[in-house]
């Protein structure tokens, strides 16, 4: 069924329906084990291969890389579709898809080269920036030093969602002058230790721990030439956790009509002989079906604003630094609004139903854990600010995001 036929409206191009048919079979399996998985922490490392095999992990690449081209918007629109069958994959997805976007963007054309050819082969990158330590916000205590001649790395991330999955991990780092290093670390490489050490109530299936880096070997070659990534990430990685709360609320919207329209036992005081009928349980079935619909649709335009500032990096010149801030404006404007409906519609989707559906085994809560985890993430608290601040004197989006010490 297409997007449109199942009210979800068309899809952001006239080639996306073909496009989505390729991917809906697997996000059809993945969807069938995402229940149980989540009840017995079962990590998707199938399903994260049957998704390379289906070349999904390649969709931004030219077709003569072994992609299938996607734009931005086709992109996050697929990427709303995976996160409604399970969102943690799309999560352990997140960190691939932005070192793509920033290979695709590198200045250097030898490492864009290198790492078009990898990815395009299937190999997979998770992230390893973040860390828990007394670095100061900014700065990194992984450090990359010349020992006998040869770099080697030591560190300490957490945060390293997806890593588990990858052939690769995405590096942040300092080298023993404090400048910033960014690399591809191999994750089989003697040295590199990573553990499935994430406690938190949602998203618990994304291998987001400990990855650790102890005297690891680094070849110069996995050394990015320019450690800056490209001009629009910070909104990009921020619109991936949109998309995949849009997800949420999509798959939380199909549930609950599912459920509804299953159920037979009723209360003495509704309004119906069926649930199916009463009014008042239709009505919240549509209160949560709007909201999905609604952080949907705000995904997509803001996906318009970063293939723009796509468009406007690679012709280069003076406009491509304002469409990234354009994006950031248009991203943050987003996060708000599509925490707030996709918050509210996972919890108001058990009003429409009895009390049997807390039941673990129904896994609904799945679905406010998930959005509460993903909405933490960068927090909105700031976002209204930084959009009030644009509106009101024109100041610019921060382009980086950092936790630390003070």
């Amino acid at each position: 069924m297409s997007q449109a036929d199942a009210g979800w409206g068309v899809g952001p191009s006239g080639r996306y329906e073909a496009l989505a048919e390729r991917f809906r079979p697997v996000f059809a399996e993945i969807r069938a084990t995402a229940v149980e998985r989540d009840r017995t922490r079962g990590l998707p490392h199938a399903e994260i291969g049957w998704l390379r095999e289906a070349r999904f992990t390649t969709l931004r690449l030219p077709p003569e890389a072994g992609g299938q081209g996607a734009s931005l918007p086709e992109l996050f629109a697929l990427l709303i579709e995976l996160s409604s069958a399970d969102s943690n994959v799309t999560n352990a997805l997140r960190a691939h898809f932005g070192f793509t976007e920033d290979a695709l963007c590198s200045s250097s054309a030898e490492w864009r080269a290198a790492w078009i050819a990898r990815i395009g082969a299937g190999e997979t990158i998770g992230s390893g920036v973040s860390e828990t330590g007394p670095a100061k916000v900014g700065a990194f205590d992984t450090v990359v030093r010349r020992r006998r001649g040869q770099l080697v790395v030591d560190g300490r991330k957490f945060y390293t969602t997806g890593s588990l999955f990858a052939d690769y991990i995405h590096l942040s780092a300092e080298d023993e002058a404090g400048g910033a290093v960014t690399a591809a670390v191999p994750t089989r490489a003697p040295g590199v230790s990573i553990v499935d050490d994430w406690d938190g109530f949602g998203q618990a299936l994304t291998a987001s721990g400990t990855a650790t880096f102890e005297g690891v070997a680094l070849d110069p070659s996995l050394i990015k030439p320019d450690p800056a990534r490209f001009p629009y990430a910070m909104a990009y990685f921020q619109l991936v956790h949109l998309a995949t709360l849009a997800g949420i609320g999509r798959a939380a919207a199909d549930d609950v009509a599912r459920l509804v329209a299953e159920r037979t036992r009723i209360y003495s005081h509704g309004n119906a002989g069926r649930s199916a009928e009463d009014p008042q349980i239709l009505a919240v079935v549509g209160r949560v079906r709007a909201a999905a619909y609604a952080a949907g649709a705000v995904v997509l335009k803001a996906a318009e604003a970063l293939q723009r500032a796509h468009e406007a990096h690679v012709v280069g010149g003076p406009d491509a630094d304002r469409a990234a801030t354009l994006a950031d404006v248009e991203v943050n404007q987003a996060v708000g609004v599509v925490t707030d409906l996709v918050l509210a519609a996972t919890t108001a989707l058990f009003d429409a139903l009895g009390a049997s559906a807390v039941k673990t085994g129904a896994g609904l809560d799945r679905y406010w854990r998930n959005a509460r985890t993903i909405a933490s993430h960068n927090p909105r608290i700031y976002r209204d600010r930084i959009v009030g601040a644009f509106a009101v004197t024109g100041a610019t989006p921060p382009r980086q995001y950092r936790v630390g010490s003070a």
